[in-house]
């Protein structure tokens, strides 16, 4: 269950996801130097217009991808905050995949797996990509990109995975009927 999971925050304070039960919780790997690093400005947003009916935002920096977060969690922070007026917690800078993945992306993983992208500018660029370098990789859960959120419902259920290439209002839409 989500809520059996803790994480830490940039600043070292330890998070126990139980402490959000009743919450519907977006859990999203991030990235700063990234094609999709805009997708900052739409969750700062909704952050700000449904916290206050329950929303909150775990945003999880991560270097896996391209390498696109190699800076220290204070200069993300700054980063974000500066340039996208975040308003949420953001955690230590961790991996999703591989023998050094967060537990909790183990379980988001094995909840909802990789479905396919989404039609997007870096869709066929993305596939191609990872094809050269798996010819499997569309077949296993694994985050394939930063920006992928997963939703958890009220009750602590992984209801959504959306791929970075997601139609945000799409995402938006899964959030707000959960609210």
């Amino acid at each position: 269950m989500i809520y059996d999971y803790k994480l830490t925050t940039g600043t070292g304070d330890v998070i126990d996801l139980a402490d959000y039960k009743g919450k519907v919780i977006s859990i999203v790997n991030t990235a700063t130097g990234c094609g999709f690093t805009s997708q900052y400005s739409e969750l700062a947003q909704w952050y700000n217009d449904y916290h206050d009916k329950g929303l909150e935002i775990l945003d999880i920096p991560c270097n896996q991808f391209g390498r696109q977060a190699p800076v220290t969690d204070e200069e993300i922070h700054a980063f974000c905050t500066l340039n996208y007026k975040t308003p949420y917690k953001q955690m230590k800078k961790s991996d999703v995949n591989g023998e050094n993945a967060l537990p909790l992306y183990d379980f988001l993983k094995s909840q909802k797996g990789f479905e396919g992208f989404n039609e997007h500018p870096f869709k066929d660029l993305l596939e191609k990509e990872f094809a050269k370098q798996d010819p499997e990789w569309d077949k296993k859960p694994d985050i394939k990109w930063n920006f992928t959120k997963f939703i958890i419902d009220r009750k602590g259920n992984v209801v959504a995975r959306f791929e970075p290439t997601a139609y945000m209002g799409d995402v938006e839409d899964c959030i707000v009927s959960l609210l």
